[in-house]
């Protein structure tokens, strides 16, 4: 039986009608090109703000939707119908491997469309259900640190229920925002080009030897068809590869792992080439703690 995810999309929404569904098309675009990258199908749906995706193993399908620019988050489903009979037996059968003696659980409700009841009736009535099927276990609720979580998504005649979300990557779906050429030398380079590529932005590559692990362990999961060049070993040569790379990409900009102080020097260098430095303001620290962050997100 094939699993069904839930995934969400945040900026997306913000944009204006024509904008948003051209951004969703793209959104839907990138995750049929991750799975085809790692060899894996799917099938595809979506409603207004949720995009659904049917595939063979729940797993597998979470770790490359968390690679795809755009999804802010995912959660293995439950679906059934809109039916008060059908969300209670759904409730108490996803809850009760986890509600084991003594734990606390929340019942988080939300609704879209028009239903006999609120988002409030509907989670006070499933937890009247799960203690009342449960007597035996001494459960409690809590709503502010529970020790489970249940999720009941009205979406019309449709219903979803799930217990767990796992975070993507945000942003905007590759592809809507230009293109750049990174040098990539390091984790400050790759955060750099990550960054830009959060932002909607195709990315194409110069590495040095030291960053080079970087691309294709990571920046790669997040972009498989991202033009990356041979690796430059001389820093004489770094600039008018990178400048070669932009030129041939028809790039908009090159992203540099520029710290504060090497900014002036850089735009003397680049001259009337558009330089984008968006880790310029970090420590190293900083750059290692969001660049860890990236490195579980591709796992």
């Amino acid at each position: 039986m094939a699993a069904l995810l839930l995934v969400r999309y945040g900026e997306l929404a913000l944009k204006s009608p024509p904008v948003r569904r051209e951004f969703e098309r793209t959104l839907s675009h990138n995750v049929l090109e991750q799975f085809l990258a790692a060899g894996e199908s799917c099938r595809l749906r979506s409603d207004h703000g949720h995009l659904y995706v049917e595939a063979d193993d729940a797993t597998r399908a979470i770790r490359i939707l968390r690679r795809v620019f755009g999804v802010t988050s995912v959660s293995s489903v439950v679906e059934i119908p809109t039916d008060r009979d059908a969300i209670r037996a759904a409730s108490i059968e996803m809850a009760a491997p986890l509600l084991t003696e003594g734990r606390s659980f929340a019942v988080r409700a939300r609704r879209t469309g028009q239903h006999p009841f609120t988002s409030q009736e509907l989670a006070a009535s499933v937890g009247s259900d799960l203690l009342d099927r449960f007597p035996d276990r001494h459960l409690r609720v809590d709503l502010d640190h529970p020790d489970v979580e249940l999720f009941v998504e009205v979406r019309d005649a449709r219903t979803y229920l799930y217990v767990d979300r796992e975070a993507g990557p945000g942003g905007l779906p590759l592809g809507v925002a230009g293109r750049v050429a990174a040098l990539v030398d390091g984790p400050r380079g790759a955060l750099g080009a990550y960054l830009l590529m959060k932002r909607g932005c195709r990315c194409a590559v110069v590495p040095t030897p030291e960053g080079a692990p970087l691309v294709e362990k990571v920046l790669r999961r997040f972009d498989p068809k991202a033009r990356v060049a041979e690796p430059v070993s001389d820093p004489a040569r770094i600039d008018v590869s990178l400048s070669s790379l932009a030129d041939e990409t028809h790039a908009d900009g090159v992203v540099l792992p520029l710290l504060i102080e090497d900014y002036p020097n850089a735009k003397v260098r680049w001259g009337e080439r558009v330089v984008f430095s968006p880790t310029v303001g970090f420590s190293d620290e900083e750059v290692e703690g969001r660049w860890l962050a990236v490195e579980r997100l591709a796992a």
